[in-house]
């Protein structure tokens, strides 16, 4: 094996470099270098790529969040990460740097090993190199993760929200949530824990008029997908405590795809999510999936208080569901209103927000 070969980026290069949503928290300005040979890519490591063949994404979101049409043949800056997308694809970061695919438009980098069906295959790239500052060290994300802020005496309450799978309803569910409780006046801070890095859902979040958004790349991930867990509970709490440090009167948590999915199971059944969250919102696309949901959630001894997802777009599913577990089944309309916050428990931190 030879010994990787470190080159420096020209000013020019280094200033058309477009930055993806996976890598903004990266400094740009640090990135002076282009690692080639026989480097050995590792999750959140950043590289610079060629685009060989278009396919499934044919777009790349910037740190800006403006989305660019790529072209084969354009060079862009991707960062390695494993994804788990039971809709689209399931891809590993390779061991060397060789010809891989763009998995997602986040700008995520790995070997595609499965799609499914409706997907065409993975846009391919190959890597030129990894980037590197300007002493040769390859630039991972991890790098610029926020630092701790500290432990709050007592966080503000907590909502997570989970679902049956990717495309349940999830991001929907805790955007219209988000809308009623800063409706009700609280100030609410929001943050998706798990997934893969784009900035679709947190722009959705923020929209809805959360205070604070942040995700699992202010923690330093690019996906969480094969992160152990002591790494993803540590990311849970880091962004906790800092939307509790930014004053959020309450908080509102997306955790990715569904509770069979590896790292969210993981988290739904630790002691660190337990202690933390004070509510559940589960989300689910039928009945079935809503009455077994729910019941996986209360063996785990979690507080479900509600139910939610594209299940609501049906009255008859919507009943069946009901008849199921007995929670409420929250439509859009209940989510976005301001009387979330009585059903919720929360109409005391309303109260306090408005003498405030």
């Amino acid at each position: 094996m030879s010994l990787p070969q470190i080159h420096l980026l020209s000013a020019a290069r280094r200033k058309s470099l477009r930055i993806p949503y996976a890598a903004r928290r990266v400094d740009r300005a640090g990135l002076a270098t282009l690692i080639e040979g026989d480097a050995a890519p590792q999750p959140g490591d950043v590289a610079l790529m060629r685009v060989e063949e278009l396919g499934q994404h044919q777009q790349l979101e910037l740190s800006s969040g403006r989305k660019a049409r790529l072209f084969e043949g354009d060079e862009i800056v991707l960062v390695y990460g494993n994804r788990y997308a039971p809709d689209q694809f399931e891809a590993r970061v390779p061991g060397q740097l060789e010809a891989c695919h763009m998995v997602a438009a986040g700008g995520i980098a790995a070997q595609m090993n499965s799609k499914h069906t409706r997907m065409k295959t993975a846009t391919r790239v190959t890597p030129l190199g990894l980037l590197g500052d300007r002493h040769g060290r390859v630039v991972n994300v991890a790098r610029f993760a926020l630092p701790h802020p500290g432990a709050v005496n007592q966080l503000p309450p907590v909502i997570a929200v989970l679902g049956t799978s990717m495309n349940a309803g999830k991001t929907e569910t805790a955007t219209q949530l988000i809308k009623g409780l800063s409706r009700a006046g609280l100030r609410v801070g929001a943050a998706k824990v798990t997934g893969t890095g784009a900035g679709g859902d947190t722009g959705n979040m923020r929209d809805a008029g959360a205070v604070k958004v942040l995700d699992f790349v202010d923690a330093g991930l690019a996906t969480t997908y094969l992160v152990d867990l002591q790494r993803v509970e540590r990311c849970f709490e880091l962004l906790l405590h800092t939307l509790a440090h930014s004053g959020a009167q309450a908080i509102v948590l997306e955790v990715a795809d569904g509770l069979y999915q590896r790292e969210t199971e993981s988290l739904v059944r630790s002691d660190a999510f337990r202690n933390a969250v004070s509510g559940v919102i589960f989300a689910a696309g039928d009945a079935m999936g809503s009455v077994a949901g729910v019941a996986a959630l209360r063996a785990l001894g979690l507080p479900v208080q509600a139910a939610s997802g594209l299940v609501t777009a049906s009255p008859l599913a919507s009943e069946e569901a009901q008849r199921g577990h007995g929670l409420p089944l929250l439509g859009l309309q209940a989510l976005s209103s301001a009387s979330i916050v009585d059903l919720l428990g929360l109409g005391a931190a309303s109260a306090v927000q408005a003498a405030a």
